[in-house]
């Protein structure tokens, strides 16, 4: 009995003992976390529809396969100006920004991709390699990382960044490239040279590769097809480029903006077609049909690439190329939002519509790619970029994109801010 007492009080003692080391251990992590925990200025959007605030953050170390990235430059793209008007619906509040460059910081447990003091682009599109699409060749597709992307969230469903309050802050793309700092996969985390500029490393992540995979992948353009390009936007220039390096004839841009004839010029486009403005959607569309139409000898182009993502723009794209042409819609369109088709049309003249999200590309092997072009000069990515901001310019760059004044605009950090503003290339 004495003996049966004493092995039961032997087992509660250590079962005690085991508790409590557990939780000094769980204690000692939570702590050594807090103390590697930092603050980030980021731009924040609290609410739909209004301005995003710049507020002080804390930031969480990085859990195993996650990296800490000290970010140099963000493109101001069009896709976080739909969550900020609504067209797109995210949790809230969160840190927008999904083109940027950086360098890397820290690496959680299980990082072998990159390391300490990597020069890097960053990919909204991390892949697990292993599901149904990145094992066809679609790792922009992945569906284990859909879910977690589209809440803001990491692969776990937390974020690492928290207001003052405590309160979560989602990382659009599980990234949230507007912010000094961010905690981001290794999967979303490409090596590139060191001799490439922050901004342009930026915007190799999202519009460059856009633009040019839609032409050199999804599109396929041959050499001496005739191409047009709707949107003369960093997506749209670059889709440009990417028409040139394929070897097409005639490159013809459309945008409404006539300041950006000289810009579709400068990267390759041979022809520039404005938009008419002040007139109904279908009025504007029938004349640019007529002018495509009068350029091409009254054919239609090969390939219509459509690079804003308004459905009057897309519609368009169908019209304008020939019997046998594809379509290409690469400009990310509001929720819900659609187009007529005209089937009976598509069938007899055997017209093909195709999306391209991200190019087709796969970021780990094509942003390399993309970069070796740039170094040797086929792709001018420079004159992309038409102004450099602080962050706390931000709402101003949003401004100026959404009126047309921009290709691309470019938010800069730390030294490359101090350094790069206020000069243009």
């Amino acid at each position: 009995m004495k003996k049966e007492l004493f092995l039961r009080s032997t087992t509660l003692i250590q079962t005690n003992n085991d508790s409590m080391a557990s939780k000094q251990t769980s204690t000692a992590k939570k702590l050594k976390e807090h103390e590697n925990e930092r603050s980030t200025l980021a731009a924040v959007l609290h609410v739909v529809g209004q301005p995003l605030h710049i507020n002080m953050l804390t930031l969480t170390p990085p859990a195993r396969g996650e990296v800490l990235v000290r970010m140099q430059a963000a493109g101001v793209c069009r896709s976080d100006w739909h969550v900020i008007s609504g067209d797109t619906k995210h949790p809230l509040p969160a840190v927008l920004g999904h083109e940027g460059a950086g360098v890397v910081e820290q690496v959680g447990e299980g990082v072998s991709l990159v390391h300490v003091g990597d020069t890097i682009s960053l990919s909204w599109a991390p892949y697990c390699g292993a599901c149904f699409h990145c094992t066809h060749e679609q790792p922009f597709l992945c569906s284990a990382y859909d879910g977690p992307i589209w809440k803001g969230a990491m692969m776990d469903g937390t974020t690492r960044l928290t207001l003052a309050d405590g309160t979560p802050v989602c990382q659009y793309c599980s990234l949230g490239c507007f912010s000094e700092y961010c905690v981001v996969n290794e999967k979303s985390c490409i090596l590139m040279p060191a001799t490439i500029c922050p901004e342009v490393r930026a915007l190799i992540g999202c519009a460059v590769t856009t633009g040019v995979g839609a032409a050199t992948h999804t599109a396929n353009i041959r050499a001496g097809d005739t191409v047009a390009v709707i949107g003369g936007g960093g997506v749209g220039l670059s889709a440009v480029m990417g028409a040139v390096v394929s070897g097409a004839s005639k490159i013809i841009l459309v945008d409404r903006h006539p300041s950006k004839r000289q810009a579709g010029l400068s990267v390759g486009a041979t022809h520039f077609v404005q938009y008419p403005q002040k007139t109904s959607a279908e009025s504007a569309s029938a004349k640019v049909l007529e002018k495509v139409l009068s350029l091409t000898n009254g054919v239609g182009v090969d390939v219509a690439i459509e690079a804003v993502g308004i459905p009057a723009l897309q519609q368009l794209s169908i019209d304008i190329i020939r019997p046998g042409g594809t379509a290409v819609l690469v400009g990310l369109a509001p929720m819900h939002a659609s187009i007529i088709m005209p089937t009976a049309k598509l069938t007899r003249q055997h017209k093909t519509v195709k999306g391209s999200y991200y190019g087709g590309i796969i970021p780990a092997k094509d942003f390399p790619k993309i970069a070796q072009m740039y170094l040797t000069g086929k792709l001018p990515l420079d004159k992309l970029i038409s102004k450099r901001y602080h962050l706390d310019q931000i709402n101003e760059a949003y401004a100026d994109m959404c009126v047309g004044a921009l290709a691309r605009g470019v938010i800069v950090f730390g030294e490359t801010a101090s350094t790069r503003l206020p000069a243009k290339l």
